[in-house]
């Protein structure tokens, strides 16, 4: 098996999407900024090297890295970023990460993050979404068993990545596999500082792998279920968000 841990990335190209909360019935349109996005889930064997940690309950070197929680996700993009030479994109106080010491900071949950920074971060939902998407409108990019690892054909065991068919852009596991963290919290006013995830998994039916569909954690959980895809910015240019009705 290879032993060189992989940070591929492609370039996502600037681009719209409408995001909408079920609970709320609101929608918003999100113009998007081109980023970098990883062309899989962070794996086993790139997060160890990083990290010196095994996490989770699966062993395999081109596993994604499961059991890890929203916080053990920006400690690694801050650490990958300091290994690589880049500037980190999370400023992180000691004891943020602690169940009683969560708030403040951009965004919630005692965190911010440096939007002018080059180094590693988690995609924005919007961003994970343009990027699963890849320029199609349906709810997903393709025929489910040929792009993704879900309930009805992972006999329900996590599997390696880029196994399965990428999508447009180059993407592999954007929907099955795991469910990636993202950096937005889900719904301050009824969740609190809890996180979104996106993508579904390797143990979800078929309709939770698709583009729209969101599931939330609190920050400190860990799941087997649950890993991430790194991401970087290309430019200093925000987000800009429209509401819409």
């Amino acid at each position: 098996m290879d032993s060189r841990a992989s940070t591929e990335m492609i370039t996502v190209p600037a681009g719209q999407v409408t995001l909408s909360d079920r609970r709320t019935q609101r929608s918003w349109v999100v113009d998007l900024a081109p980023c970098r996005l990883a062309t899989h889930p962070v794996t086993q064997l790139l997060y160890a090297q990083v990290t010196g940690e095994h996490p989770g309950t699966a062993r395999g070197d081109q596993l994604p890295v499961e059991g890890v929680s929203w916080w053990d996700a920006v400690r690694f993009c801050n650490a990958l970023s300091q290994q690589e030479g880049y500037t980190p994109a999370y400023r992180l106080q000691p004891g943020d990460d602690d169940i009683e010491g969560i708030g403040g900071g951009e965004g919630g949950g005692g965190i911010e993050w440096d939007a002018t920074a080059d180094g590693y971060r988690l995609p924005t939902e919007a961003e994970w979404e343009h990027a699963c998407r890849a320029g199609t409108s349906g709810p997903r990019y393709g025929a489910l068993d040929e792009i993704a690892w879900y309930r009805g054909n992972s006999a329900e065991s996590i599997r390696e990545v880029g196994a399965k068919r990428p999508n447009p852009w180059g993407l592999h596991d954007m929907l099955g596999n795991v469910w990636e963290w993202c950096w937005d919290i889900y719904d301050a006013e009824v969740y609190g500082t809890y996180r979104a995830l996106r993508g579904g998994g390797w143990f979800d039916e078929h309709w939770s792998c698709r583009a729209s569909v969101r599931r939330r954690s609190h920050p400190t959980f860990r799941v087997d279920d649950v890993g991430f895809r790194i991401a970087r910015s290309l430019t200093h240019r925000p987000s800009t968000v429209r509401p819409r009705s």
